[in-house]
């Protein structure tokens, strides 16, 4: 009969692999830009288990502790408010296919961002900075030549194939690079954010290169003023992104001229106002509770839909309003809405409480993902939220002073990574 290893032993693998898991994200989604969902999925159930093997009650209790707290309630609230919608669904069955992707998935993050900072090996970090390296120098080669091993492979050639890879470096590589800089790697640090970059800006993804540009200018804005001016100005601009996102496209209608569509003819800007007009009349005829859960793709076929008028109907068949905002408002209504704003402001609020260099960190972050939900995908698709939870969870590893342990002394300082102090619970 074969010996089991020590606990102590297994709990220590069972974290390697999670993070080596987490740390080549950026190649998985290089080589399947689908696959998100299942490498984080999968990196937070080696982190789960490793946590339950060792201590299961103070486990649960540290996940759970969040949960508790008014940022979690009401997160809490969203997702139920989520479910409850699909009861007035008219497409339930996709609204459920959307759910069972949604849920997941952000369950998958929150435990990878909870459970994964504090318990990586050294070595993770420069294995995830190779990880984009490698990524993005797949993606700059592969575009310049053409896609050759799509072709070889028999695979759809397109060069949009990217964007997906392109929009996950774009969250992950600014958390990672600060904590490579933390640690005294800086140029680790400069090679993510360089490489990062280039593939950003050599993919075709308008959004990616948008959330890139948000990003550097809300660390910068958050470098060179005081902390509350900062937090003021992304605050506004959330604010204004989540109340204005229903009549956005009669705003752009108005202020945008004929000059500068012909410049973003590239983007389809005349056909992201319309379809945002579309969408936002569908907001104003039924506010309150919106169409249902994930009914986007489909939201041509909804009560609503009738009832626009019909020069704006056909927009509604595009599969969703390219503005995750906005989305929410059609979809959800103004609770749904009021429950997204609350969790932002109260976000915010977390991030003010952090020291000064975490909160630029987190400010980039937000700047960035917030452009991108400005124009880009539907709003609960998986590969999306699995980036934003490993961005998160090498945000909050950067916020920690790294310890060193033997394997024998895993127990004891896994067990001081459940009992953070109050600050450390708020990042």
């Amino acid at each position: 009969m074969l010996a089991l290893p020590p606990r102590s032993e297994t709990v220590a693998l069972l974290r390697t692999a999670g993070a080596v898991t987490l740390a080549i994200l950026p190649v998985a989604m290089a080589l399947a830009n689908r696959s998100s969902p299942t490498v984080v999925g999968l990196a937070a159930l080696f982190f789960l288990v490793a946590g339950l093997i060792e201590d299961a009650r103070a486990t649960t209790r540290f996940v759970a502790r969040p949960l508790a707290t008014p940022i979690g309630l009401a997160a809490l609230g969203f997702v139920v408010w989520s479910l409850a919608s699909i009861t007035w669904s008219p497409a339930q069955d996709l609204s459920w296919r959307n759910i069972q992707e949604f849920l997941p998935t952000i369950a998958g993050a929150y435990l990878l961002a909870r459970l994964a900072p504090g318990n990586m090996p050294a070595f993770t970090p420069r294995l995830a900075a190779w990880s984009i390296a490698l990524a993005g120098l797949y993606i700059v080669v592969a575009l310049a030549a053409h896609l050759p091993l799509h072709r070889a492979m028999g695979s759809r050639v397109a060069l949009f194939v990217f964007n997906r890879p392109a929009l996950t470096i774009l969250p992950v590589m600014g958390p990672l690079a600060y904590l490579l800089h933390r640690r005294g790697q800086g140029i680790a640090a400069l090679l993510v954010l360089v490489i990062g970059t280039g593939a950003i800006l050599r993919s075709i993804s308008g959004a990616a290169a948008l959330g890139l540009a948000a990003g550097a200018v809300t660390a910068l804005i958050a470098v060179l003023t005081p902390r509350r001016v900062g937090l003021a100005i992304v605050g506004a601009v959330l604010g204004l992104a989540l109340v204005l996102a229903p009549v956005e496209g009669d705003i752009l209608q108005k202020v945008m001229p004929d000059a500068v569509h012909e410049r973003l003819v590239q983007s389809s800007s005349r056909a992201r106002v319309a379809i945002a007009r579309s969408f936002g009349a569908a907001v104003a005829l039924d506010p309150w509770r919106g169409a249902g859960f994930g009914t986007s793709a489909r939201f041509i076929e909804t009560p609503v839909a009738a009832r626009i008028e019909p020069g704006l109907r056909p927009m509604l068949a595009v599969g969703h309003p390219h503005n995750i905002f906005l989305q929410i408002w059609a979809e959800l209504g103004i609770v749904g809405a009021g429950l997204a704003s609350a969790i932002l402001m109260m976000m915010l609020a977390l991030i003010a409480r952090m020291p000064r260099g975490e909160g630029v960190v987190a400010l980039g972050l937000v700047g960035s993902c917030t452009a991108v939900a400005f124009v880009e995908h539907g709003a609960w698709q998986g590969w999306w939220i699995a980036a934003l939870g490993a961005a998160v969870a090498w945000a909050r590893e950067a916020g920690m002073e790294p310890y060193r342990c033997d394997r024998s002394d895993r127990s004891q300082a896994a067990s001081a990574s459940t009992r953070l102090r109050p600050e450390d619970l708020a990042r």
